[in-house]
């Protein structure tokens, strides 16, 4: 017998489903908002009114954007630092997290406890500095790769996983003469494809949106990711200059553009930085839930 919701629930549902669309509203458009105004002429953006639709539709932006080769070669370093970074993190990471499962390992607590309080506490930006400089990775790709293979909330959740495994599947491994790194290739990785997937795109996600990191430790332009040439392009006149470094044919095409902006322009690089990570979510959203959750079901 279906039992029929009462005046009270009906509104309660109204209005929660309300505020999710308001929310959700609130956060979507300023993407498509500049979307929008990438795919407008820059000169009838500036009389305003863009909103949902291009006004004057045109692919003018993009065709400036992809001729800059310093955007190119920062693209090219975001994609590197992203696939390199995410892949070195997560094994690194689950090759330390399978470790501290092990009961026989020794000091297993400290070694716990040491990982926690760098949760807590860090060195700061100068003490950072000093040993990223001491270490020689200043202005090196590896400097985007190195001080983070390692994430201690990444191996606590990839050590509870591990914990909620059978234990009869290491001890079968054992007996076939199996070691450590075996078991963990062949059994323990192979089964975490959840976890693994959840991480490897939040991992992926912090290495691509990053920008503050390069622009302390980074001072050649041909190691910039996308994301600090954007960050620079929003924050200065770079547009005016990427327009004046354009080899000849391509000033003689920008002369017939005479619609193009600083602001068209910066919407334009902003969604060629954005989209490429957007796309990744679609791929791995079915490993969100059981991904995500599995660091607080067993402990």
């Amino acid at each position: 017998m279906k039992i029929k919701a009462s005046f009270g629930d009906r509104s309660l549902t109204l209005f929660i489903y309300a505020a999710l669309v308001i929310i959700a509203f609130t956060t979507f458009y300023p993407f498509w908002n500049a979307a929008v105004v990438s795919l407008n002429k820059g000169m009838d953006t500036a009389l305003g009114g863009i909103t949902f639709w291009p006004r004057a539709f045109t692919l003018e932006n993009y065709e400036v954007v992809f001729q800059d080769k310093r955007i190119l070669e920062a693209f090219y370093i975001s994609v590197m630092r992203t696939v390199i970074g995410t892949i070195a993190s997560i094994l690194m990471t689950a090759i330390f997290a399978y470790g501290m499962t092990k009961r026989e390992l020794m000091g297993r607590k400290f070694y716990m406890i040491a990982c926690i309080i760098t949760m807590y506490f860090s060195g700061g930006l100068i003490p950072t500095f000093l040993v990223i400089r001491g270490l020689g990775l200043m202005d090196s790709f590896w400097v985007f790769i190195i001080p983070g293979l390692i994430s201690v909330w990444n191996m606590i959740i990839f050590r509870t996983f591990f914990n909620g495994l059978p234990a009869g599947l290491e001890e079968s491994a054992k007996i076939d003469g199996c070691g450590y790194w075996s078991t963990f290739f062949r059994i323990v990785l192979p089964l975490s494809g959840p976890v693994i997937a959840t991480l490897a795109l939040f991992t992926a996600v912090g290495h691509w949106n990053d920008w503050f990191y390069p622009s302390i430790y980074i001072t050649k332009e041909k190691l910039i990711p996308i994301q600090t040439m954007l960050q620079q392009i929003l924050n200065s006149n770079i547009m005016s200059e990427q327009m004046s470094q354009l080899d000849s044919a391509s000033q003689s095409r920008l002369s017939s553009m005479k619609s193009i902006t600083s602001k068209s322009l910066s919407m334009a690089t902003m969604m060629v930085a954005t989209l490429p990570i957007i796309m990744v979510y679609p791929f791995v959203q079915k490993y969100f839930v059981k991904g995500v959750l599995v660091g607080s079901l067993k402990e």
